[in-house]
């Protein structure tokens, strides 16, 4: 099994785990839309200035003292905008974002505390380089050739080229983590293969008129897809427990923090 689809299967998995904890979550204010009239209680957006009496900004959580803004969850949901590959699943896109950055905080939390070597500038310029070939419009702006043209694009999600290194440089953090920590717990017999091709790909593969192709030729397709599986029950168990043993608190609309 290869490092780079583990990398595979640790992206997935945090996701389908993050928009699975969505539906646990009381919703909050939901977001303003794109081009919408700001309302009382909405965090400024980049380059707004706040009125006279009106909040800069808000606490909707605070994760182990670590205290998340409303503006953070505003920014997230820009920032998945540009994610080519996301799962987005339960609940608004407010939710979502706010359930993302909750869990991503506690995975981040306990990365910080292990002491992994931490991710280079030359790792995050690398895995950025990759992100701007597998986005189309980033081939409009001509992102890999240009430095302005990369800037210019971020600026159309009310994104700085130093916040997008910050965001991808701690998600890598996460993912090494993740790995780290699961690699070893994964593991998928022969025999769960083959249970896999007979009760599960052999029947739809027929329901749909087709020939199933030999199990061994397709083994290990079987296998990516059952470790897949099996990393995101185990990533979302302990995400589930770390938050029954940590202190998250979600405050609702119109609720104050202390």
């Amino acid at each position: 099994m290869t490092v780079r689809w583990l990398r595979t299967i640790a992206v997935l998995a945090l996701a389908a785990s993050m928009s699975a904890m969505a539906q646990q979550t009381p919703a909050p204010a939901a977001a303003p839309k794109q081009g919408d009239a700001p309302k009382q209680g909405d965090a400024p957006k980049q380059g707004d200035a706040p009125k006279k009496g009106e909040p800069l900004d808000r606490i909707v959580a605070i994760v182990n003292k670590q205290l998340i803004l409303e503006s953070d969850v505003n920014q997230e949901m820009r920032f998945a905008e540009i994610q080519p590959f996301r799962i987005a699943r339960g609940g608004t896109p407010y939710e979502q974002a706010l359930n993302r950055l909750i869990d991503r905080t506690l995975v981040y939390q306990q990365a910080l505390e292990q002491q992994l070597e931490p991710v280079s500038d030359d790792q995050v310029n690398a895995e950025l380089e990759q992100l701007k070939k597998q986005l189309s419009e980033c081939q409009i702006y001509k992102c890999s050739a240009s430095e302005n043209g990369w800037k210019e694009f971020l600026s159309q999600y009310g994104i700085t080229e130093q916040e997008m290194r910050e965001h991808w440089r701690q998600r890598m953090t996460v993912l090494r983590f993740i790995e780290q920590r699961f690699r070893s717990g994964a593991s998928i017999t022969d025999q769960q293969i083959s249970e896999y091709y007979e009760k599960t790909l052999v029947p739809e593969v027929k329901a749909r008129g087709g020939t199933p192709p030999p199990l061994e030729q397709i083994s290990s397709r079987i296998e990516e897809v059952l470790l897949q599986q099996q990393v995101s029950a185990m990533l979302q168990d302990w995400l589930k427990s770390l938050r029954e043993q940590g202190s998250v608190r979600i405050f609702k609309d119109g609720e104050v923090a202390p």
